[in-house]
């Protein structure tokens, strides 16, 4: 079985978020998908078959190398490129559908591929969760959920710093943490994710994270579109957009190696 090693949200390799993909002409059992995610150990390995009679139109999942999730978009940006770059696809937009809903993308003619993902915009926390401040080593200004906490802090270098307990990490009651501030000139805000709960201690670029971060930031700012910026180790850079209940997250993707699993 053919499978990829892409980098998400980055023009240039060894940079933004690898992910491994595995197109199929039919779905595997779960137990040996999990197998080949766990193997691959990276923060995600996508797997997509298409949809009959639908052409452009795919059924997608995802899963980490400890749990399978509803929503990730590095991996279907991931997805996305392995389609038109390797597997001869023209079309301009394709259709991915998931536990979270169809999820269309597009490709702009510099290569730049566009996720449409519904936006989830956090709510204000009164109580901070258990945990989150011991776990994070540091206190946030404010603290947001949704799926994932969202921990406010007022500069790029507050969250540049961290440097979390994730087994402290472990005990707050939501699928990840999210650290945020302003960004520097330029980049509207950065942001770290630490999932420790899904095997992921830090994921370098999360898509997923910016569907909670869009809509805050979008408000606390005032503007519909805005630039961000990963700042984990490999980093990763974003193009964002609000649109009412969607919001659209942009980026590059490179192939990193094009190999063949040996599981039968």
């Amino acid at each position: 079985m053919t499978f990829y090693h892409i980098d998400a949200f980055t023009d240039t390799l060894f940079a933004g978020n690898p992910a491994a993909v595995c197109p199929l002409e039919s779905w595997l059992p779960e137990a040996l998908m999990r197998q080949i995610a766990a193997e691959n150990n990276l923060s995600e390995t996508a797997f997509f078959v298409p949809r009959a009679g639908a052409a452009g139109h795919y059924d997608i999942r995802w899963f980490t190398p400890a749990a399978e999730i509803a929503l990730c978009g590095h991996a279907t940006v991931a997805s996305a490129h392995v389609l038109w770059a390797h597997q001869g696809v023209r079309a301009e937009q394709l259709v991915f559908h998931s536990q979270s809903g169809p999820l269309p993308v597009q490709r702009a003619a510099d290569g730049r591929i566009t996720l449409d993902f519904p936006a989830r915009p956090p709510q204000l926390l009164a109580v901070h969760p258990t945990g989150l401040t011991d776990g994070l080593r540091a206190t946030p200004l404010d603290v947001l959920a949704a799926n994932s906490v969202v921990a406010v802090f007022g500069s790029a270098a507050e969250v540049q710093a961290l440097k979390p307990n994730f087994a402290r990490l472990l005990d707050v009651d939501y699928h990840g943490v999210i650290a945020t501030a302003p960004g520097p000139a330029g980049i509207d805000f950065v942001s770290r994710y630490f999932g420790p709960r899904v095997g992921v201690n830090e994921d370098p670029v999360t898509g997923s994270a910016h569907s909670i971060l869009i809509p805050y930031w979008a408000a606390r700012l005032g503007k519909m579109e805005l630039r961000a910026r990963q700042i984990s180790p490999r980093g990763g850079d974003l193009w964002c957009r609000l649109r009412g209940d969607r919001v659209d997250i942009g980026g590059y993707a490179v192939t990193y190696a094009v190999g063949e699993l040996r599981v039968a």
